[in-house]
């Protein structure tokens, strides 16, 4: 008469099971919450990009990218790290009274699927978050001396293609350019904490200057296949390649295809 219980055999095969759903099923709950991730990060962007919109409409043009002209400190203070980011405005700031931009990182300010192993990074919102478009959000004075991202900020009406035009995207800092997905920039882009966004995954970050512990966040991407989440200027979101991103340098131009930075 057999004893109760379950035999060596018997136990091996439960195991052998158990692993093989653990193989099967922990890649899916893993690839879920990345999609879970990008799409609160879609929701994020949709909500900065009305809060961009209705700035513009009762002021005419979007806000400056960053204003460092101004040394009156925002509500809340300046927001930052000032050691290497500096006293300014932010876009972040001219919004605030038209989206739900709080205190705390549940507000849409950070990105859910951010990685940054830099601690002091991690703390400082304008890190591995998102950014706009300096080539709209113009800013008085620049860390890039370049006239394109100096001036006036832009308006809608100034843009020919505002459904095609990027205004914000995932990014590793507050503000970013055409500069940062090309491997030729027009002038060498240096070293200063301002000048180091990319585009999460775009190919090239893996030949750029990425601050210690931006490494993951910069090279492997934040959503699934590399992907990044882009606002466009008319106000939709849509999830495309880091790589469609790119801007190549032909002959004495540069060219992308689709979504453009350039407003034109």
């Amino acid at each position: 008469m057999r004893s109760a219980g379950f035999t060596l055999i018997e136990l091996l095969v439960v195991i052998a099971i158990i692993s093989l759903l653990t193989a099967i099923f922990v890649p899916c709950l893993q690839n879920s919450r990345q999609q879970a991730k990008a799409l609160r990060c879609q929701s994020n962007i949709r909500q900065l990009l009305l809060g961009l919109a209705t700035y513009e409409i009762e002021n005419g043009t979007f806000p400056s990218g960053v204003d460092y002209t101004r040394l009156d400190p925002p509500p809340g203070g300046f927001p930052g790290d000032l050691e290497y980011d500096g006293p300014g405005w932010w876009w972040f700031n001219y919004i605030a009274n038209y989206s739900k931009i709080k205190s705390g990182r549940s507000c849409p300010l950070w990105c859910p699927a951010r990685h940054l192993k830099n601690t002091r990074l991690d703390k400082d919102v304008l890190c591995g978050n998102y950014g706009v478009n300096r080539s709209i959000c113009r800013s008085p004075d620049d860390t890039i001396s370049h006239a394109e991202f100096i001036g006036s900020p832009l308006s809608t009406v100034d843009i020919s293609h505002p459904g095609q035009t990027l205004l914000m995207v995932d990014s590793g800092y507050s503000v970013i350019t055409w500069w940062h997905a090309t491997d030729v920039p027009p002038e060498p882009l240096g070293k200063p904490i301002a000048d180091a966004a990319y585009v999460p995954g775009l190919w090239i970050n893996k030949q750029k200057y990425i601050w210690p512990g931006q490494e993951y966040d910069a090279l492997d991407g934040r959503h699934p296949n590399k992907t990044v989440n882009v606002g466009f200027v008319d106000g939709h979101v849509n999830r495309t390649k880091a790589d469609d991103l790119f801007v190549g340098k032909v002959g004495d131009a540069y060219e992308n295809i689709r979504p453009v930075w350039l407003p034109k």
